[in-house]
């Protein structure tokens, strides 16, 4: 079961609904549950959610940190993965609630099939400002430099653009090929 990270952001409750639509097996999970208790459920992949802000975000870094599952950050979630590995965060230069078109750089796992141009539904208010050490961009777009990235070693990835609403039409073939790397599938 994939587990949803609620970081209180306007979009998390469409993101398990996009899940439920696919037949993802999929529960959402307040942020403030100890990692031990998260663990014992098992989880097989966790999608850390927007949210208003860093300081709101509970346990969600513990879980990026401690729990070797595939994870899938976005926004909010994109940024604190950054900020879990010593990137930086910081206020967009241009703030967009829009849709972009990002270009894929590397289609990578949670990108295989939709490159080399998508459209999104773009949210930048901050964005990650400086890739973690071990991380690689996988998309950006004219307005930001990190659109995805993932760790080169670790089955985490981020996105700064919101995949479940309506506006990021292949939006959920990115959640479809986060459940292949979370089974195993290749």
């Amino acid at each position: 079961m994939i587990f949803i990270v609620n970081n209180h952001g306007q979009y998390n409750h469409r993101i398990y609904r996009t899940l439920r639509y696919l037949n993802i097996p999929a529960k959402m999970i307040p942020n403030n549950i100890p990692v031990d208790v998260l663990l014992e459920h098992e989880p097989t992949g966790i999608i850390i959610g927007g949210g208003p802000s860093l300081e709101e975000a509970g346990n969600s870094i513990e879980y990026i940190m401690k729990i070797r599952v595939p994870i899938l950050g976005i926004c909010l979630g994109h940024q604190l993965m950054a900020l879990a590995f010593n990137g930086s965060v910081g206020s967009a230069e241009a703030e967009e609630y829009a849709q972009i078109e990002i270009e894929i750089l590397d289609e990578d796992d949670i990108f295989k099939g939709l490159g080399p141009y998508m459209s999104v539904w773009a949210s930048h208010k901050d964005e990650v400002k400086v890739l973690p050490e071990d991380f690689k961009v996988l998309a950006r777009s004219s307005i930001c430099e990190i659109e995805a990235m993932k760790h080169v070693k670790r089955p985490l990835y981020g996105v700064q653009f919101h995949p479940e609403v309506y506006h990021t039409p292949e939006g959920p073939r990115i959640f479809e090929n986060f459940y292949k790397v979370c089974e195993g599938v290749e």
